[in-house]
């Protein structure tokens, strides 16, 4: 399929109800309002195809974005690629998702995790905190630096608070995701998390809410899946 034809289909698949969801959420037209489990038909039919997903990012459709993201190489992506993706994504599905999600599996992500959280651009520090997050979730924990995690850790508490627009939504996801995925850090998140408390952010009237992170953790724990990978971050 070329960039034409997905954008056909996408059109066809859009729903009204998904598209005032999305309005509610922030996202910027131009986009159909397709659900994740059509645009994932689509990923089934497509596979793999870099340069596809390259095209349809640059067409600015928010659904082709996030489909971009789906049916990427990660393992094909340079590096300014990844950060003009970063730097275009428009709205938190595509920042905090679907631009962490390349960058962590690309060979690229702990050098761009490292550069996106010291960003003044807010929208790029979140993509910074979210490819951590999935960092953590899918690399094996002789991999990880645990001393540049827990100077990362340092860093969430003492800058989440005052933080500007979704950021302490995200810095509390990593919070998450080191409490989580690496047991070596699991009491520490804890800590960190119990010091800051309950993170409350302006979702802009959406019913989506901040999780706790101490609950979270600790719901993780008593399932004993605490330090469990994933294959791939991208869904």
């Amino acid at each position: 399929m070329n960039v034409d034809e997905v954008l056909a289909e996408l059109a066809t698949l859009g729903h009204e109800d998904t598209r005032r969801i999305w309005l509610k959420h922030g996202a910027p037209a131009p986009f159909f309002g397709v659900k994740i489990e059509d645009l994932k038909k689509l990923v089934r039919r497509i596979k793999v195809d870099q340069a596809l997903a390259l095209a349809l990012w640059e067409s600015g459709n928010s659904d082709a974005r996030y489909l971009a993201a789906l049916i990427s190489d990660p393992a094909a992506f340079i590096r300014d690629q990844l950060r003009h993706w970063a730097d275009t994504a428009g709205w938190h599905m595509l920042s905090e998702y679907s631009v962490a999600w390349c960058a962590a599996e690309s060979p690229h992500g702990r050098a761009l995790a490292r550069e996106w959280i010291q960003s003044p651009r807010a929208a790029t520090a979140c993509s910074g905190w979210a490819t951590w997050s999935s960092l953590l979730a899918i690399t094996p924990d002789e991999r990880l630096d645990l001393a540049e995690l827990r100077g990362l850790l340092g860093q969430v508490r003492d800058t989440l608070p005052g933080s500007p627009g979704r950021l302490p939504h995200v810095m509390n996801g990593f919070l998450i995701a080191a409490g989580g995925c690496v047991p070596a850090l699991t009491e520490e998140a804890l800590a960190v998390a119990r010091a800051l408390g309950r993170i409350r952010v302006d979702m802009g009237g959406t019913d989506c809410r901040t999780p706790d992170a101490v609950a979270y953790i600790e719901k993780l724990r008593l399932r004993g899946v605490i330090g469990k990978k994933r294959k791939s971050v991208r869904c």
